[in-house]
């Protein structure tokens, strides 16, 4: 995101099952059908290869030996709120979608079930969270994810994108600590800054967010969709009180942040332009075989609601088509 004095920040990462890429697309789709005339004139970027990067991304996990490696998307099912994504790639990328109970271990091997009888499964995309993939190995009550697959997982008889425990990065508190990562493992420094983050289990920096409730953003560390935050300079004291409590009780559980003010763009709102705050999530491939792709795009995510910070669509946000522009030769 970028605050208001121009200068941008990492708000978060998402490793585990990041979503939003199809309204990348869509919107894309969408722009090209009502204005055709700006693609013309304007040499933006295409971003309709991604599936096909996603694809050879995870080709590129099966073992060289296999000449026909089999793909699969693993969705929890229609009722998911991303299922439009999950069906949306699959279709995009060629590959069948999968529930839990489309497949089976058989002969120490991952198989689907089909009308033809059982197919060998080579690579999952995962779009569900570890502990529901397995409940011989995490969660018993799942009903979601495929007996003994993390034994066939173990054996190296599949491959799993994103890997599992990748959903580390994703913790709040971790995120804080991303910068000293990045001078350890590349004896480098963040070219794009965090934003500035407190940590509530440091008991110094525990009594700093408590006397400023009414100036910070409180977030819950293993929270996400914009769901366990406070905004402080928009919350009530019943709502200041609330949270201080539940860091007192639970202090690895939370983190807090300065209020940014998001940059704001245009926004249709009923008749009328809006100016509506904005982040960017931008997509990132990293294969096996070392290749970074960057899609040229991204996903703008706008806080619909007048005044609002929360940009999740699941608070009410929406999104919008992002353009790069190719520089003039």
């Amino acid at each position: 995101m970028r605050d208001r004095d121009g200068s941008w920040y990492v708000l978060e990462d998402n490793l585990r099952c990041p979503s939003g890429v199809s309204y990348v697309l869509e919107n894309r789709r969408v722009m090209k059908n009502t204005f055709p005339q700006l693609f013309s004139v304007l040499d933006i970027c295409p971003v309709d290869d991604y599936a096909s990067q996603l694809l050879e991304a995870l080709l590129n996990l099966a073992p060289p030996t296999l000449t026909d490696p089999r793909v699969v998307v693993l969705t929890p099912g229609s009722y998911n709120s991303a299922y439009f994504e999950h069906s949306f790639l699959a279709q995009q990328m060629g590959a069948e979608l999968v529930e839990g109970r489309d497949l089976v271990v058989s002969d120490g091997y991952l198989q689907m079930r089909t009308t033809r009888g059982l197919q060998r499964v080579d690579v999952i995309y995962r779009r569900i969270d570890d502990d529901f993939v397995d409940p011989l190995a995490f969660r018993s009550d799942s009903l979601l994810g495929v007996p003994g697959l993390i034994e066939v997982y173990r054996h190296g008889r599949v491959a799993i994108a994103n890997a599992l425990g990748t959903g580390v990065a994703d913790d709040k508190l971790v995120y804080a600590y991303v910068p000293q990562m990045i001078r350890y493992y590349l004896d480098e420094d963040q070219i794009i800054p965090n934003v500035p983050t407190y940590i509530c289990e440091d008991p110094q920096q525990q009594a700093h967010v408590l006397a400023n409730l009414d100036q910070l953003v409180v977030k819950a560390t293993n929270a996400s969709g914009g769901y366990g935050m406070l905004m402080g300079a928009q919350s009530t004291p019943e709502e200041r009180q609330d949270f201080a409590e539940r860091i007192q009780q639970n202090p690895r559980g939370y983190i807090a942040q300065p209020t940014l003010c998001l940059s704001r763009v245009p926004t249709l709102i009923g008749d009328r332009l809006e100016g509506c705050h904005v982040d960017l999530r931008p997509y990132i491939l990293y294969s096996a075989s070392d290749k970074i792709y960057v899609n040229p795009g991204g996903l703008t995510r706008v806080a619909l609601k007048k005044g609002s910070l929360v940009v999740n669509s699941s608070q009410g946000g929406g999104s919008k088509d992002t353009w790069v522009v190719k520089a003039p030769a």
